[in-house]
């Protein structure tokens, strides 16, 4: 029993000592083998770099997570707008390039873009598979950098270039970083990658470029100069004035690179000089702003003033006779009437109630423009003896233009001209017209110069809309009470076919033949027509497509069949106190003549000569009769040019009336 003891005793130590020699197995592989493993790679890792390296490192890198977070803090502070508007901006307003100047903004962007264009190729390849990779790389690459700058730069930094004014963050790139961004630029260069909004600096890469950097410093310089004024910096003041000067002297001769002298360039980069000057002297955002907004202001307004002025100028050189004409009508008068009363009269009178022949109305006070409308459609004629002309102009011009044609006589055609004053049946009590420009309200309407509504609608105190001769259109039944069908002609007009084929045309029961005018929302009566009055809105379609005046063909018996005159006088009559529709004669054409105008080919009459700087030449070669309606008439001298050759050409300016008067071409 004792030996059965002993051995159970025994083999219980034995177990026992089993246990703990697995547990001392497993505290060795788990603790002190880690221990001694970390131990012996510490200390070739001490062997290897040393004790001063391995601290550099890890202050490198302590400082670049510094330098991350400050970054960070910076860019949440800055105005997402500019960091918007930085981004986007294809061109930044850049005031010292010229060519391969490097001046420090020039080398600023460049760097830019170099990461901008990095960024680009790193998306392009395959964003899905690479951005992360990339991500890690470019930690390494600033990591591998900064620990190297650490040895290099006492000052152990990743700093920016010290500037005055606004400060650029430049990082420099260790050795093998720059091998790496250099690699990548060469590989972008070899296979482009598209980016509208990369800024290119390279000479010509930009329309006009030197034009554009003038134009920039010309800005930056005024406001500068103010500022340099406003703290007494005299000097600086000075030369900014005299290169501001000089820029806008060489604007004012070029207006592309290719006109600029050969100055130009030293020109910018002295100025580009000038201006990092004063930036140092004079940069504060607050104020720069301030000035700039000011500048916009007063730009604005010198631009609101400089519209009125020449609308105003327009209007006036519009409604003033040039002294050549006046010249030639006080010429023409005294010739005519020094002659005997039986020499005054025109030959072929007896044709002008012949309705077998083509007759036109023509009411001007202009002889000029008369006789250019007369010869252009004689020699579009195939057969000028059958075409006469009606003239109507008044007691001032009356003697002058039957001078003219009495010494130019038209090939072929005849011509009467008659007085205004002479129609004894025009008068007030008939005419709406004449009774309201008698009365008190209309005079003080024209010509009371405090009159608010003067200042706001200068163009309605055109003489022309104080003229008969521009009313006498609604009056042609009783001029010509024999004739059945009359062309109507306006003076600023030039007739390049000829129109005989227009008094074969069907106006199928209507009164006017005439050309629309509207396209799109263009040219419709509620352009003309005060639609928040009752009696248009119920009576007229606002939709309703315009027409022209200046060639209009009106058949005479439909005319007094309906008695359009009646309708427009009662028109005129309730618009005594100007709410249906301005001055003029087109608002009360459009109503006299609603539903009853046919509409002709637009070849016929092709219009905006006077005022349109952009109608096809093809139109114009193709039409029967160009308009110039507008201000810019052809024998004034704000005629556009490109389209005064056409009416030139009808003028004889050798003849010895013309030359007198200093009439040229």
């Amino acid at each position: 029993m004792a030996t059965f003891k002993k051995a159970a005793t025994t083999q219980q130590r034995w177990r026992n000592f089993g246990c703990r020699k697995s547990v001392a197995v497993s505290l060795v592989v788990s603790v002190i083998a880690p221990l001694l493993f970390l131990a012996g790679r510490a200390g070739s890792f001490t062997s290897a770099f040393g004790h001063k390296e391995f601290t550099t490192d890890w202050a490198s890198t302590l400082s670049h997570s510094e330098s991350t977070r400050k970054l960070s803090a910076l860019e949440q502070n800055f105005p997402q707008e500019a960091l918007k508007a930085a981004s986007t901006d294809p061109e930044p307003l850049n005031l010292n390039i010229v060519g391969q100047d490097l001046s420090s903004s020039l080398i600023q962007e460049e760097t830019i873009d170099v990461s901008r264009t990095d960024a680009t190729s790193y998306q392009q390849e395959d964003p899905a598979e690479h951005t992360a990779d990339k991500l890690e790389e470019q930690k390494l690459a600033l990591r591998t950098s900064s620990s190297e700058e650490q040895r290099d730069t006492p000052d152990n930094s990743v700093v920016g270039g010290q500037h005055d004014g606004p400060q650029l963050l430049q990082v420099k790139v260790s050795d093998s970083g720059a091998d790496q961004i250099g690699k990548e630029e060469s590989n972008a260069k070899e296979n482009p990658v598209p980016e509208p909004n990369r800024r290119k600096e390279k000479k010509g890469s930009i329309h006009d470029s030197l034009i554009r950097a003038l134009r920039d410093q010309l800005i930056m310089g005024k406001a500068y100069a103010t500022l340099a004024q406003a703290q007494n910096n005299l000097r600086l003041l000075q030369e900014l004035k005299v290169q501001t000067k000089e820029i806008q002297e060489i604007l004012l001769e070029a207006e592309t690179d290719s006109e600029l002298p050969n100055s130009a360039r030293s020109k910018i980069k002295y100025m580009g000089e000038i201006l990092e000057r004063a930036k140092a002297q004079h940069y504060d955002c607050t104020a720069m702003v301030k000035k700039l907004r000011a500048m916009l202001h007063a730009t604005e307004q010198e631009g609101r003033m400089l519209k009125k002025q020449s609308v105003f100028l327009s209007q006036l050189a519009a409604k003033t006779i040039p002294k050549g004409l006046h010249c030639l009508s006080m010429r023409l008068s005294v010739e005519f009437y020094s002659l005997p009363p039986e020499r005054r009269e025109l030959p072929h009178q007896e044709n002008l109630e012949d309705p077998n022949l083509y007759h036109y109305a023509l009411f001007s006070d202009n002889v000029l423009a008369t006789s250019v409308v007369i010869n252009s459609t004689v020699s579009t004629a195939k057969d000028p003896r059958r075409h006469v002309f009606h003239l109507v102009t008044d007691k001032l011009n009356y003697g002058a233009m039957k001078m003219w044609f009495l010494a130019n006589p038209p090939k072929g055609a005849t011509v009467e001209v008659q007085n205004i004053g002479d129609f004894k049946w025009l008068n007030s009590s008939y005419c709406p017209v004449l009774r309201q420009l008698e009365s008190v309200t209309m005079k003080e309407y024209y010509f009371r110069s405090n009159n608010p509504s003067v200042a706001t609608g200068l163009k309605y105190r055109n003489p022309k809309y104080l003229s008969m001769l521009n009313h006498l259109r609604f009056y042609l039944p009783e001029i010509y009470p024999k004739l059945d069908k009359i062309l109507f002609l306006d003076d600023d007009i030039v007739v390049q076919k000829d129109l005989t084929p227009l008094w074969s045309i069907n106006l199928r029961g209507n009164v006017n033949g005439a050309v629309e005018t509207c396209g799109a929302s263009f040219h419709r009566f509620d352009k003309y027509l005060n639609f928040s009055n009752p009696l248009i809105s119920k009576s007229f379609d606002p939709n309703a497509c315009g027409w022209a005046y200046g060639m209009n063909i009106f058949d005479l018996r439909q005319w007094r069949d309906r008695d359009i005159t009646g309708i427009y006088h009662r028109w005129q009559d309730m618009n005594e106190d100007r709410t249906l529709w301005k001055l003029g004669t087109l608002p009360p054409g459009l109503i006299t003549f609603y539903n009853l105008t046919y509409s002709l080919n637009k070849h016929w009459h092709v219009l905006g000569l006077g005022y349109n700087s952009e109608v096809k030449s093809k139109d114009i070669h193709s039409a029967a009769v160009i308009h110039y309606n507008g201000n810019m008439k052809p024998w004034l001298e704000i005629g556009m040019a490109k389209y005064k050759h056409y009416w030139s050409r009808h003028v004889m300016f050798d003849h010895p009336y013309l030359q007198q008067c200093n009439i040229n071409e």
